[in-house]
């Protein structure tokens, strides 16, 4: 098994403010605006943007996490039992602007369960797509990020793996796997 670097230490943070700086950009005050981490791997990084947008602006910003597990179309197709991780979400989502946070975009399957899980909160005006890592040339949906750390191509062999640090000696990084 073969493990490529794409992103660690200094340039994984450039590239977090960066997308913190978009989102300041494209909300401004962050009126009507909220932030969802999509379950399991997405809220590792929503809430360190999180953190950030309100150290940055002074503003209090909602914030939930979200599970789509049971909205999943393979649900019951994987040969492995998918386990569900717990919904947050304290406040109504209608008429908001939504950022969906996650890792790794893929195939997308896991973003259209996350579109029809947030409505048992509500209808919101808009829903932005923030991705540390956008797979390429393996989309089964027609989903693309609003926002985007950084562009990977890939093939299905691959694997691409996001590793948060909490330790402060600890190291983040996003690896490429590639599966023999």
């Amino acid at each position: 098994m073969q493990t490529r670097i794409i992103l660690e230490g200094e340039r994984l943070s450039i590239t977090v403010r960066r997308l913190c700086e978009q989102l300041i950009e494209n909300h401004g005050q962050f009126a009507d605006s909220c932030i969802l981490g999509l379950q399991p791997r997405g809220p590792q990084l929503a809430r360190r943007i999180h953190q950030r947008l309100q150290e940055q602006t002074g503003l209090s910003i909602p914030y939930g996490e979200l599970d789509a597990t049971f909205f999943r179309d393979d649900f019951r197709r994987r040969e492995k039992p998918l386990r569900a991780n717990t919904t947050h979400v304290p406040f109504i989502i209608e008429d908001k602007r939504v950022i969906l946070i996650d890792d790794v975009l893929y195939t997308g399957r896991s973003v259209r369960a996350a579109l029809d899980a947030m409505t048992a909160f509500g209808r919101p005006r808009e829903v932005e797509l923030l991705v540390l890592i956008n797979r390429l040339y393996s989309r089964e949906l027609p989903i693309e990020p609003t926002y985007v750390g950084s562009h990977v191509n890939t093939i299905s062999s691959q694997k691409v793996l996001v590793e948060w640090q909490d330790e402060p000696a600890g190291e983040n990084r996003v690896s490429l796997i590639e599966n023999a």
